[in-house]
């Protein structure tokens, strides 16, 4: 096959082509925080599925490969910084595309202010422990945006670094305590995880939605199309690695933290420290703090990682002409879109903040903003399910296994949401799905009155998007 790359610039003024293939899984890793697998949402899980827990993973990492594949199909041919905002544009048009955008714009800047909360109380657990005091949350909050938006504002490279260090740390320093965990177990089988002794459909159904949840923005990567190496060949593979590596880390969590909580007196489904319970179990000296200061570096890594993605997103919505030019544009010698980031800076610091000083707690931060962001992914990824057969049509390449697997990721998500609003929450959660409705369709108005104003805006996205990502064959 040929490769083809149009005749204008392809670096949008970003730095090009710096990043390795490791930053850009560093780059969707963070965004993960899989830290908060074994910390937070193991034990949610556990308490709604049981000795199922670690088949729910298996589960959602399934149902995310499906998602994956879709991705790829334009990810293998197209790379800019429009992640999927620039895939579904092209194959669905501007509508479309201006909602799934604005969706991820939602969801990364939701999941940013959402880490936050979980960083400000293993933080405070570390400094109780340390020091026998605490700080403000809304400091703790402030501060981590602060740096975050530094580095993404700085340097993209090193802020991919910073990324990855600290997830390498972090993920090390759990595995090093569920092999210790095994060893203490007598590394025998667990009958009843295996055979999933009082597991029922309906209990695996409650627990998919915290599981599959555990994923969302995995695809980050997609939106460094224009600072990676090779693109065409690293997101690809770093799309699939993130979400197979990160879903294999959750599944031998759950049944080594299931596992070795069968030897305590502590229910891991009512645990606040899963880790800290078996450090202590395992009388692993210092690892609580160890394991507080794991979690607080991976949050603050998906802060990054999530401020990073967003900003290039804003950054080609507006080079579309759908925000002011200046968030089009990039730092002149930081070759960073510094206007986008600081938009996305703001966003996330203010409704973290705001509920910090009202008193909301960290952990009901997170719950609350990840919700609505959790929306906002589910958006991005069923409409980018529906592109990838259009798009295969169009060049037709569609086959029947194409459709398959759309249809299947289709209604994996479907089937995964309906599990977050049916049985009804209890407020505040039970509301969130009309207000994140209400912010959607917030993206297309906006864009129904810029075409107003500029009746040729349609057209020249489009023409963007046939000239501006990089097209090649490998």
């Amino acid at each position: 096959m040929h490769t083809h790359e149009p005749a204008r610039g392809l670096d949008y003024g970003l730095k090009h082509r710096i990043l390795s293939p490791t930053e850009a899984v560093a780059q969707s890793l963070s965004s993960i925080a899989p830290t908060a697998g074994p910390t937070v949402l193991i034990p949610l899980v556990y308490a709604l599925s049981g000795d199922g827990t670690w088949l729910v993973f298996l589960l959602a990492l399934c149902g995310m490969v499906l998602v994956a594949m879709n991705i790829n199909v334009f990810a293998r041919r197209s790379s800019s910084p429009g992640s999927l905002y620039q895939y579904v544009s092209a194959s669905m048009g501007a509508v479309a595309g201006v909602t799934t955008g604005w969706a991820l714009v939602i969801a990364y800047v939701g999941t940013a202010a959402a880490v936050t909360g979980g960083l400000t109380v293993y933080f405070n657990a570390a400094l109780m422990t340390l020091a026998g005091t605490a700080l403000p949350p809304a400091w703790i909050i402030a501060f981590s945006v602060v740096a975050a938006w530094a580095l993404a504002y700085m340097n993209v490279q090193l802020s991919a670094r910073t990324m990855l260090w600290f997830e390498v740390f972090s993920v090390a320093l759990i595995f090093t305590l569920l092999g210790v965990t095994l060893i203490r177990a007598a590394v025998h089988p667990d009958m009843p995880q295996l055979s999933l002794e009082g597991v029922s459909a309906e209990k695996l159904r409650l627990g998919l939605v915290l599981a599959t949840f555990s994923f969302v923005g995995f695809e980050s990567s997609t939106a460094l199309g224009a600072e990676v190496k090779n693109p065409l060949r690293t997101i690809p593979r770093a799309v699939i690695a993130t979400a197979v590596f990160a879903g294999l880390f959750f599944v031998i969590s759950a049944y080594v933290e299931v596992l070795g909580f069968k030897g305590l007196r502590e229910n891991l489904a009512s645990s606040s420290a899963p880790l800290e319970s078996l450090a202590k179990a395992a009388e692993i000296g210092g690892f609580g703090v160890a394991i507080a200061f794991c979690a607080v570096v991976s949050f603050f890594a998906c802060t990054l990682a999530c401020l990073t993605a967003a900003a290039r997103i804003l950054f080609m919505i507006g080079r579309h002409g759908l925000l002011p030019a200046g968030f089009g544009r990039a730092h002149a010698r930081n070759r960073t879109p510094h206007q986008a980031v600081t938009l996305s800076a703001i966003l996330t610091v203010i409704p973290a903040v705001w509920m910090a000083i009202r008193g909301v707690g960290g952990m009901d931060i997170n719950g609350f903003t990840g919700t609505f962001a959790t929306y906002g992914f589910v958006t991005a990824y069923v409409l980018i399910c529906v592109a990838a057969p259009l798009s295969l049509r169009r060049r037709g390449q569609l086959r029947p296994s194409h459709v398959a697997v759309s249809g299947a990721a289709i209604v994996f998500m479907v089937v995964t949401v309906a599990g977050n609003i049916y049985p009804r929450p209890p407020a505040p959660y039970s509301w969130m799905p009309f207000a994140y409705a209400g912010c959607l369709v917030a993206g297309p108005l906006w864009l129904a009155w810029r075409r107003r104003a500029a009746p040729g805006l349609i057209e020249e996205i489009q023409r963007d998007l046939e000239l501006g990502p990089a097209v090649e064959g490998v």
